[in-house]
């Protein structure tokens, strides 16, 4: 680990003007990956800026109906917390599905969101990567590739996004707040991380002087049709290959609505509007699913290794929605 300074900051006003003059510095509040990624010199901040100061951990409801998460509420205040569990338990499964209790009792909500790939090449500085060095290559492309992406990749990157909170967020259509020194702005979850294109080592549409304050979340949870599928190689502290957010709405049979939200398998949670429309009017049967299966991964590429991802994918958007539905027979 290479030598920083350190600071910390007593109001968002403060840590937004500090890191806004300090270009090479970094918000640190729980710190379980950009630690990590010092330590094995990946990422090289000169100055750390603390914010665990700050009044960000309350979580409350909005005046639209919804909830406000504080960014800086851990995981597991977030997945335990009384209004999440009953009107959020899509988001709450999630949450409890990654990681291990210890990680989540310290990991906060903002910093999950920000986590970085686990692509084996971006941690191994021996190797080529556009995401920690643009410009040097994609090691992962003809190397091992097991857990890379198959949707959305660029030939500069097919690294995925990590986080199980994102991929539930991206369902539930979730906001998130943020402040810099042009004053506040909501980003909508959907345009929070983004795809490699050219600049894979541009996660997120944050600014690089911004703070996220909060996560909204609307009025309608999905409380009783939902499920969050998580497909890995173990059954815990394992990050996905494929894993299926899924929220319905469902009448005397027929879907209302339908949510459905894909991580392990792109650069950002993967979701498609247009394709989870076409359930909307139509009966829940595994028919119907599977046709919306391949609408979803319609144009997946594989690369060797992770090819077996385009069919575990389709098969796991038809688990998770029959799943989902089923929860109605048994409510």
């Amino acid at each position: 680990m290479r030598s920083f300074t350190y600071s910390s900051a007593s109001d968002v006003a403060g840590a937004v003007e500090e890191i806004s003059g300090q270009p090479e510095a970094k918000f640190i509040a729980g710190g379980t990956n950009l630690l990590d990624l010092m330590k094995i010199d990946v990422m090289q901040p000169r100055h750390i800026i603390d914010i665990t100061r700050l009044d960000l951990a309350t979580i409350e409801e909005t005046a639209a109906g919804g909830l406000r998460l504080g960014a800086l509420a851990t995981n597991a205040e977030t997945a335990y917390h009384e209004q999440v569990e009953n009107r959020y338990p899509l988001l709450s499964h999630a949450i409890l599905a990654g990681a291990t209790a210890q990680l989540r009792n310290k990991a906060t909500d903002a910093g999950n969101l920000l986590q970085r790939t686990r692509c084996y090449y971006f941690y191994d500085k021996a190797t080529p990567c556009n995401k920690r060095e643009p410009g040097t290559g994609c090691a992962a492309i003809n190397g091992i590739n097991r857990i890379h992406a198959i949707l959305g990749e660029s030939e500069h990157c097919i690294a995925t996004h990590p986080s199980d909170m994102a991929v539930a967020l991206a369902a539930l259509e979730a906001v998130v707040l943020v402040s810099g020194p042009e004053g506040e702005r909501a980003i909508p979850i959907a345009d929070f991380h983004r795809l490699p294109g050219n600049t894979p080592h541009i996660d997120t549409n944050l600014g690089e002087d911004e703070i996220i304050t909060a996560i909204e979340l609307p009025a309608k949870g999905f409380a009783r049709n939902y499920t969050y599928l998580k497909v890995r190689d173990r059954a815990s502290y394992a990050f996905a290959l494929v894993s299926v957010a899924a929220g319905l709405e469902i009448e005397g049979g027929t879907i209302k609505e339908a949510r459905i939200a894909l991580g392990g398998v792109a650069h950002k949670p993967w979701r498609l509007p247009h394709a989870e429309a076409l359930l909307h009017g139509q009966p829940a049967t595994p028919e119907n699913f599977r046709k919306v299966a391949e609408a979803y991964i319609a144009g997946a590429t594989g690369y060797g290794y992770n090819t077996f991802k385009i069919e575990l994918a389709k098969r796991a958007i038809v688990r998770a929605l029959q799943q989902a539905t089923e929860m109605e027979a048994t409510s």
